[in-house]
């Protein structure tokens, strides 16, 4: 087996064969090769980083091994023998485990019911009774404590998180994929996560460990592997390597890791929230009592677990949501329940937490969905008649200032990858020289470059005098962006800290519920 994998098998000696090989996969899409002779193995006892920009092909070569697709050629080992992994029940039954980044539980079923769903050998009435003792066992051995009755809706995203270990670990599996396992975590939560992969470590198990986070794969990975445009461009110890290295590996140039950022120099509020009000989908209170300012020259970063009022706030500050009661002040003027155009027009720039459900017009070219907001006042109108020729001068230099991607402006927006959607609403948004950017989650789920990109921009904008208002699960990024850092939890603000002295262990504990104890600033 040794000689089957060429340098990938080196340090691994020759009668121990990996736990896992993957050698010379190959899957392509309709225009598109995902993965281009890629070999990736894994060994017993290890955390194992996948890395590598949106569009590498980590997604596709996780699900080729969990049996979600097929490759086109090449084959997969599990402990030295061939494997032939059809579907998710062929994988389980090697003993392959994959937490996906979004859950797949059932929440109106207790934890013990999702373990026994699709479970082989639970009898037919009543099998999360036999599920429990198993549960509460496995959940002491790798101290993830969650109650085996508890119904799943009723869980954080950190217990359900660990419900979805332990399925895992409940089914056998002893190579465990997880993808991006820290992003609705607290700090807190994260290190919990991290000693249970300590403990899984110790017990054999492999860990497939996939996230866009650096500084995580430093912290818990013992090899990392990284891919570029379908190809594995290089796999190495942890301990001999470093993030710049990485992000140079992933993007193929030179990453800035720390935003070059001046002084603060905030002017005039942009922003005035006062006892804001509002309910989420399910008519439940969603915002209860949320006061902030967002003041001209300054970015305030919202920081928080998901689902603790992030998405209803910044709907109900760019008129998606109504407000049940509350005053908001955008730009010296009161503008509360008011349209989407109302308030865009009032100099409102927002980028929004779904690009594609909500940032662009899919089958929409290019060039349209950058005069979306504008198509309606000159230049590019003239009565009812588009002018062609000023939509097309503007586009082009869109696409040119933002390095957007695109072979055409006139190309489906659809058609672009995540990284380049995000600058074309960008483009779109702060063209208008926005006096207020709301931006939700901005960089997430895209690339080190990408997000470079981004991040620089909304400096720009704060240099330029511009009040943004930066909502992100993304910690790092909400510290080293940030002017100043609320904490939102429970659809209430735990508090508000400068960025300066903010600690990741002040902002984990507010994260959790406790309110910050000094006086806000």
């Amino acid at each position: 087996m040794a000689g089957t994998n060429g340098e990938n098998l080196a340090h691994t000696p020759a009668t121990t064969p990996p736990m896992l090989l993957m050698q010379d996969i190959v899957k392509s899409f309709p225009g598109v090769l995902a993965n281009d002779h890629v070999t990736f193995e894994v060994r017993a006892g290890e955390v194992h980083a996948l890395l590598g920009e949106h569009g590498a092909g980590k997604t596709t070569l996780m699900n080729i091994l969990y049996g979600l697709c097929r490759p086109d050629s090449g084959r997969i080992f599990i402990r030295g023998k061939e494997a032939h992994i059809r579907s998710p029940r062929d994988a389980i039954a090697l003993g392959i485990g994959m937490v996906h980044q979004h859950f797949k539980l059932v929440y109106p079923h207790t934890v013990a019911e999702n373990v026994a769903l699709g479970l082989a050998g639970t009898p037919f009435f009543g099998p999360a009774r036999v599920v429990e003792r198993g549960l509460t066992e496995l959940s002491q051995r790798y101290n993830l404590p969650v109650d085996p009755k508890a119904k799943v809706w009723q869980l954080s995203a950190g217990e359900q998180q660990r419900v979805e270990i332990l399925k895992a670990l409940y089914r056998g599996a002893e190579i465990l994929i997880l993808d991006e396992p820290t992003s609705v975590l607290t700090p807190q939560e994260t290190l919990e996560l991290f000693k249970v992969l300590e403990r899984m470590k110790e017990e054999g198990h492999a860990v497939i460990f996939i996230t866009h986070k650096l500084q995580e794969v430093m912290e818990v990975a013992d090899r990392v592997t990284v891919m570029r445009q379908g190809k594995v461009v290089g796999t190495l110890p942890v301990s001999e390597t470093d993030k710049a290295s990485l992000a140079r590996m992933m993007v193929g140039r030179e990453v800035v890791f720390r935003i070059a950022k001046g002084e603060c120099r905030p002017g005039e509020e942009s922003l005035i929230v006062e006892d804001l009000h509002a309910l989420n989908d399910r008519a439940l209170p969603a915002l209860r009592g949320v006061s902030l300012t967002v003041c001209r020259g300054e970015i305030l970063g919202i920081a928080g677990v998901a689902g603790n009022g992030q998405r209803e706030l910044v709907e109900v500050l760019t008129g998606l949501r109504r407000a049940q009661r509350g005053k908001v002040w955008i730009l010296g003027q009161e503008l509360p329940n008011r349209s989407p155009r109302r308030i865009a027009e009032a100099g409102v720039a927002h980028i929004p937490e779904e690009r594609i459900r909500m940032g662009i017009v899919p089958g929409m070219s290019v060039e349209d969905n950058l005069i979306l907001k504008k198509h309606h006042r000159p230049p590019f109108c003239r009565g009812p008649f588009l002018q062609l020729r000023e939509v097309r001068r503007f586009a082009q230099r869109g696409v040119e200032e933002y390095k957007i991607m695109t072979p055409s402006p006139r190309t489906s927006a659809k058609l672009l990858s995540g990284g380049n959607i995000q600058k074309l609403i960008l483009a779109r948004e702060l063209s208008g020289e926005p006096g207020l950017v709301i931006a939700a989650h901005p960089t997430y789920g895209l690339d080190v470059g990408a997000t470079e990109l981004i991040r620089q921009l909304l400096i720009r904008q704060r240099d330029a005098g511009v009040g943004v208002l930066l909502v992100s699960e993304d910690l790092e990024e909400i510290i080293t962006l940030s002017d100043r850092i609320a904490v939102i939890f429970g659809g209430e603000i735990m508090g508000v800290v400068p960025a300066a002295v903010a600690t990741r262990e002040e902002i984990g504990l507010m994260m959790a519920g406790e309110r910050r104890r000094v006086p806000n600033p």
